[in-house]
């Protein structure tokens, strides 16, 4: 089964919430699907473990009686695919038109939601949505049906025989199985990644027992279905561990007429020292603190404020966090960053993407579908394409450049 192309990287997710990266992990060189000497005593023997955490017997028979072990994650671990984004490239393929437009329509159809979130929680409706995008295309079920694998035999495969990380798959598989054995998911809905993250915001089953909430009451936490448990558990988890601001902006990009850039400051201290908005409107809340940020010379420049750290307290990228701000603003509206960034291409509208996806399918580059999400497949396809064309750099961005030349019949 390949990665899905619509979700990002939920192998990345499941990696950074189980607390280890993927340098750390080590394939076994197992074929995929080999049948597996020593799985059935192992899992004879993990029962007496399982039973111990209070698992069920009949939660045991049910997920692990006949289970086996889906050998090709090992393969998965081995062959993650390896893109070098420059941090426009990385904005671009997030804050696409697909997840503007659809995340419009997400909270038209759960206004009612995000409206009780934001008074429970103070966590602006944006950033919700945003995150919901980029972590599941806002739940998309055809993602979940035909790109995610049953969770339990790619754990057992793990916790058998991963030889770096092996007691963390265990703990992970037994978690698995508490969900499973309180009611909150069944086996055959629990798909997610290779690594088991999994629902609407790619969570491993260890962050959905100990941070997820009913927030629907209808008696258990669902990674799945409606999205209510989901966003309200993630808004809790920006609340509590990112330490989020009820009412204030996650930051604004500015323009400065110089002076110091370093710091935390009042914007009103900013505004003294020559700093505005670059769309000319003044900070909503002059007396709130902000750092300045120039991610790249030349480029737009940024006050963030609490609120984006915030965000960043859920996946520690500076540009993950600045994807997700940016995307949940133009979901609400917002144009583009006014100062674009040195040597960078506008994004490319959702019928230029879905017409790069088909011609380069057609030219046999196959990019998983043209549905105008742009994932894994579709950037090892714009890299395969840009290595055979002789295209420099084979950077896998499926931008303007690459689609004029698929025009040019190339």
């Amino acid at each position: 089964m390949k990665q899905p192309d619509s979700p990002d990287a939920p192998t990345r997710r499941a990696l950074l919430q189980g607390g280890i990266g993927a340098g750390a992990l080590l394939a076994t060189g197992l074929p995929a699907f080999a049948a597996p000497p020593g799985f059935e005593q192992w899992r004879d023997n993990f029962h007496a473990r399982a039973r111990a955490k209070g698992i069920s017997d009949a939660t045991w028979t049910r997920v692990m009686g006949r289970i086996e072990p889906d050998m090709s994650v090992f393969r998965q671990m081995q062959k993650q695919p390896e893109f070098h984004e420059q941090i426009w490239q990385y904005i671009n393929r997030r804050v696409s038109d697909w997840r503007i437009i659809n995340g419009r329509e997400a909270l038209k159809k759960h206004e009612t939601l995000f409206a009780r979130i934001e008074q429970d929680f103070g966590v602006e409706r944006g950033t919700l949505l945003a995150l919901w995008g980029v972590e599941s295309a806002y739940g998309d079920p055809l993602v979940q049906q035909n790109h995610m694998r049953p969770i339990f035999p790619a754990l057992a495969a793990l916790a058998w025989n991963e030889p770096r990380r092996r007691a963390y798959w265990e703990t992970e598989l037994l978690n698995a199985l508490k969900i499973v054995d309180r009611g909150w998911g069944t086996p055959e809905e629990m798909r997610g990644s290779w690594a088991g993250a999994m629902g609407h915001t790619q969570w491993m089953p260890e962050v959905w027992l100990n941070v997820g909430m009913d927030y629907d009451k209808d008696g258990r936490v669902s990674p799945f279905g409606k999205p209510d448990d989901a966003l309200g558990s993630s808004a809790r988890y920006l609340l509590n561990r990112g330490k989020y601001h009820r009412g204030e902006h996650w930051g604004y990009e500015v323009r400065s007429s110089g002076g110091a850039s370093s710091g935390s400051r009042t914007y009103l201290a900013w505004a003294s020292a020559g700093v505005t908005r670059a769309d000319g409107k003044p900070f909503a809340q002059p007396n709130a603190s902000a750092q300045m940020w120039v991610p790249v010379a030349g480029g737009p420049s940024f006050l963030l404020g609490p609120n984006f750290y915030s965000v960043k307290s859920y996946n520690p990228s500076m540009n993950y966090a600045l994807a997700i701000c940016h995307l949940g603003d133009r979901i609400l509206g917002a144009p583009p960053f006014i100062q674009p960034f040195p040597g960078s291409e506008r994004a490319l509208t959702l019928p230029e993407v879905q017409e790069l996806q088909t011609r380069l399918t057609k030219a046999g580059f196959d990019t998983g579908g043209t549905d105008g999400r742009v994932g894994n497949d579709t950037m090892k396809a714009v890299k395969d394409y840009q290595t055979k064309m002789g295209l420099l750099p084979a950077d896998g961005y499926g931008g303007l450049k690459v689609l004029a030349r698929l025009r040019q019949g190339g």
